[in-house]
């Protein structure tokens, strides 16, 4: 089965082009080194939860709105050569300084599938 990396994001509702713009760009990147895709999953129906929910995760703010989004590739092996390369392109480093969303508040992590039906 293939490896996923997933991430939820909170993104100023005003910044939807310029997030689409930048996560383009990063899935050519990721696709150079060998990603098979790449979603993007602009939040719409995110209910407030009892304990917990999707929001609070990433402490969204008034005006924001959570994103959802995954990397699919072949194999962790290859996600795990490929995010060195990944984080050296040089076509990433202007969106580094200028990204549209807070990164300190996404959170992420690497997922090994268990059922792909």
């Amino acid at each position: 089965m293939s490896y996923i990396d997933g991430f939820v994001v909170p993104v100023p509702a005003g910044n939807k082009e310029a997030y689409l713009k930048a996560s383009r760009k990063m899935t050519a990147i990721c696709k150079r080194y060998g990603a098979i895709r790449m979603v993007e999953c602009w939040g719409d129906d995110v209910p407030d939860g009892k304990v917990t929910d999707f929001k609070r995760a990433v402490d969204a703010k008034d005006g924001e709105t959570v994103v959802f989004s995954w990397i699919e590739w072949p194999s962790k092996q290859v996600r795990d050569e490929a995010w060195p390369k990944v984080m050296q392109d040089e076509r990433l480093k202007p969106d580094m300084a200028n990204m549209p969303f807070d990164g300190q508040r996404m959170i992420y992590g690497g997922f090994a599938p268990v059922l792909d039906a």
